[in-house]
């Protein structure tokens, strides 16, 4: 890839979803955007980016910022989380809502382990008497994909599953995993570009999107963080990852990562 290149592909990542692309992190960028190439047919990158110059492809283009976009995920990443979601948030949203329904989004999914993880904790121990809505979206098709699917390398189960959770909801096939179809339907599946107007979404009683906010330029992520904000029912919940903030919600004290949008009690 030339600089000019490089250039483009970030400015590309920043006008569609915000991204914050370095173009001097030569690997980054040839890692990740090889395999588009190789997919495409194109004989090099240079190859791929001119044709995203020179020809009106806005499906490829968006295979270019996808494959940019964050993908790091794993099982029970930070578990106290997860503790603190099913263990505290759930039970308090589902007392106050009596007995009626919560609904729950996991925006930046990836391929899938966090939403999961958070299925299989609620699938061990929901609150009793409440009907729950789980959704998932991410920016990228190929990785909801991966999602939906719900088949993993001994690699990815090993981040973050204990021996006791892979053997109750995974069975094996051949090296992989796949997971149980009574966990993977419990969640429903969109792709969301967090930069869009979210209202279509509807509203959440928890909205979860870790370790992103990094990952954006400083306008986009106020516009992002505003976007999740709006899509909280009163009295709901945005989790984030330990050091990210969200200024126009109460932070929950000694609870790094969790914000309410008023009339919640945040619990210490």
């Amino acid at each position: 890839m030339t600089p000019q290149d490089r250039e483009f592909v970030a400015h590309l990542c920043a006008a569609r979803a915000g991204l914050k692309v370095d173009p001097e992190k030569v690997y980054l960028l040839e890692n990740r955007l090889a395999p588009v190439a190789r997919r495409e047919g194109f004989a090099s990158l240079h190859d791929l980016v001119a044709a995203v110059r020179h020809r009106d492809d806005d499906l490829l283009a968006w295979k270019i910022v996808e494959a940019m976009s964050p993908g790091e995920s794993a099982f029970f990443r930070e578990p106290g989380t997860f503790e603190r979601i099913v263990g505290e948030l759930l039970p308090e949203l589902a007392m106050r809502h009596e007995g009626g329904g919560l609904r729950i989004w996991s925006a930046a999914c990836g391929t899938g382990q966090e939403v999961y993880s958070l299925a299989m904790a609620l699938e061990e121990r929901a609150p009793p008497g409440v009907t729950l809505e789980i959704f998932a979206s991410d920016l990228c098709e190929r990785r909801l994909e991966k999602a939906q699917a719900g088949v993993y390398s001994q690699f990815e189960v090993q981040r973050g599953l204990s021996a006791r959770r892979l053997v109750r909801h995974f069975e094996g096939q051949d090296d992989n995993f796949t997971l149980s179809p009574r966990v993977r339907q419990m969640v429903r599946w969109r792709r969301v570009n967090l930069m869009d107007d979210p209202s279509r979404l509807g509203q959440f009683d928890l909205v979860i999107c870790r370790n992103l906010s990094g990952h954006l330029l400083e306008e986009a992520r106020a516009r992002v963080l505003g976007n999740l904000e709006q899509t909280l029912k009163p009295g709901g919940w945005l989790v984030l990852g330990a050091g990210e903030i969200a200024p126009g919600l109460a932070a929950a004290p000694d609870r790094p990562g969790f914000f309410s949008r008023g009339g919640a009690r945040a619990a210490a």
